[in-house]
């Protein structure tokens, strides 16, 4: 008798093959049987027509500290995500020497939008070194599987101090220490190292992340410690300029290593990226024997605006922080209806002499109000700037207004750079391209500026059940992209495919009944701390290592999720 059977299945494997029918059986933490008519079950769920799905395993996430307080990391395992991958973009919290904690929080803090006060009261450091942060990390219940990188800008702060923090160039003594660190951290477990190359990513002071203008050396030596260790993906943040813009030490490293490097290719402009220039220079080193693989989004960068979240267009406004700022929320909305407050408001500017940040404070011709169900993929006509032309009105007032809807809860949608055809059809085309991999959720980061630990879901309700306004990816392909191509990539390769001997991790979903609800505010992270949260219907059951952890959506208590170690993937 097997211990869990899934009956009745419409099952797609993650290889990305039709759907078909049929029973899954479960051993143990282990699939046993996929297909056909399986024997009888200790437990046995009817899935009645429904999807059975491999578990999502989401490789760009930022639950470093969160994964300290938080057995269910919401709001990932929401969304049938069961294995994440933290330390992404050159910070994180270990090493650390005892007494510089905060030097870590503050740099999270600016680059990934967490609240320091959440991250200094849940955090119980019980560790300074990587290994040690791994060990804390095991000993920890959880419910889904963590795996962690090293981050380059907390090694650098380890071994160089101030120099380190303040991006000094290192010395041929400080590169030689900090690629010991990343060697042993890899030996210990970590499953790759990661660094920040993009004038997008600063500390809470203003400083740019440790590493970002690190000199081709240092960056060679960390990548080279991925050999010596035998093991390990390099993820980075870049602008693609200066050392980066042709990639080619990127190719030296993965070429010498046999390890992979995954790009997360940035702009610090509001120009768009010219990513066919990245994928051309992809293709061509990997044509050349280098692993490069990068990471694409499921929707375009965003920022969501709302009386609650970290920005909106009136909040640097001397008016608005002055006459309402302060105020609890439904205090505010009351004061904002006022007309003289109104009209003080409006009459004021932008308090920002960032011109990046002024830039999309005032885009109203890119600002839209997101609704519920929220869209994500507006026509121009919806935006803030064409409403307030049909309507007679400024944009200011327009938005002003759409504010103060559902009390104060309304969100604005603010997609970044890569929207200016109005449609994702250039997100289509680069999720399905070959040498792309779908990344980008950072889940459990910006947390008043974007949720998108969503992108799992979103990618099945709305690329491949809605979307009307262009063509929709195929259901199978959607859901390899976000199973066995992401444990891949990062070496898993026991999980993401419902195989026989592959780990029991799955989904089983309502696809007809999937629903993305609209992001909200809530204050649940320690401290009392806010943060943006998405809610989902639609998954009926959600599994890891044979045992369930959702079942309608409602945690079972069951913790049966690790830390993976690189040498135990």
């Amino acid at each position: 008798m097997h211990d869990l059977v899934i009956r009745n299945g419409r099952i797609i494997d993650g290889t990305g093959r039709p759907a078909f029918a049929g029973d899954v059986a479960v051993d143990g933490a282990v699939i046993s049987e996929v297909g056909g008519k399986a024997a009888g079950g200790r437990r046995e769920i009817d899935a009645g027509g429904e999807l059975v799905t491999p578990g999502w395993v989401d490789i760009h996430t930022h639950y470093d500290g969160q994964v300290t307080w938080d057995p269910y990391l919401t709001p990932s395992s929401w969304h049938g995500v069961t294995t994440i991958v933290m330390g992404n973009c050159g910070v994180g919290f270990a090493p650390v020497h005892p007494g510089k904690e905060q030097f870590l929080i503050e740099l999270m803090e600016g680059v990934e939008d967490i609240p320091g006060p959440a991250l200094a009261a849940g955090i119980a450091w019980q560790w300074e070194t990587f290994a040690e942060y791994l060990d804390a990390l095991g000993r920890m219940k959880r419910a889904i599987d963590v795996a962690a990188q090293i981050p380059h800008g907390a090694v650098r702060a380890y071994v160089m101090g101030e120099r380190g923090a303040h991006n000094q160039a290192a010395t041929d003594d400080d590169i030689a220490r900090m690629a010991v660190i990343v060697r042993d951290a890899l030996r210990a477990g970590a499953i790759g190292v990661t660094s920040s190359r993009t004038l997008l990513h600063r500390a809470k002071n203003g400083e740019h992340v440790p590493g970002t203008f690190a000199a081709e050396a240092e960056m060679m030596a960390l990548g080279r410690a991925m050999g010596a260790a035998g093991h390990g993906v390099m993820e980075l943040a870049t602008d693609m300029v200066g050392p980066d813009a042709n990639l080619e030490w990127m190719a030296r490293v993965s070429i010498e290593t046999g390890c992979p490097v995954t790009i997360l290719a940035t702009s610090a402009t509001p120009e768009p990226l010219d990513f066919e220039r990245v994928l051309s220079l992809v293709r061509s080193w990997n044509q050349r024997g280098a692993r490069l693989v990068p990471q694409v989004a499921a929707r375009p960068a965003c920022i969501l605006m709302g009386l609650e979240t970290t920005v909106h267009p009136f909040s640097t406004h001397r008016a608005y922080r002055s006459l309402v700022g302060r105020l609890p929320l439904a205090e505010r909305v009351a004061r904002m209806r006022d007309p003289e407050v109104r009209a003080r408001i409006l009459n004021d500017e932008v308090g920002l002499k960032d011109p990046l940040g002024r830039h999309y404070l005032t885009l109203f011709d890119s600002i839209f109000p997101l609704g519920d169900p929220p869209d994500y993929e507006p026509t121009r006509d919806l935006s803030v700037g064409a409403r307030a032309r049909r309507e007679g009105r400024t944009a200011q007032e327009v938005a002003y207004d759409l504010l103060l809807q559902r009390d104060g809860h309304e969100l604005l949608y603010v997609p970044l750079g890569d929207y200016g055809a109005y449609d994702l059809e250039r997100n289509r085309r680069l999720l399905e391209d070959p040498d792309t991999r779908l990344g980008v959720s950072d889940g459990g980061a910006h947390c008043g500026m974007v949720c998108d630990a969503s992108v799992p879901t979103f990618m099945l309700s709305y690329w491949a059940r809605d979307r009307q306004r262009g063509p929709r990816l195929a259901l199978e392909r959607v859901i390899k992209m976000q199973t066995s191509e992401t444990a891949e990539l990062y070496g898993f390769g026991d999980r993401g495919l419902l195989a026989p001997g592959k780990k029991a991790d799955l989904n089983v979903i309502d696809f007809d009944g999937l629903r993305l609800y609209a992001p909200e505010i809530v204050y649940d992270f320690p401290a009392g701390a806010r943060r943006l949260i998405q809610k989902v219907d639609g998954y009926k059951f959600t599994v890891v290592s044979g045992q369930v952890i959702y079942e309608d959506g409602a945690p079972t208590g069951v913790l049966p999720g690790r830390v993976i170690r690189a040498h135990s993937a």
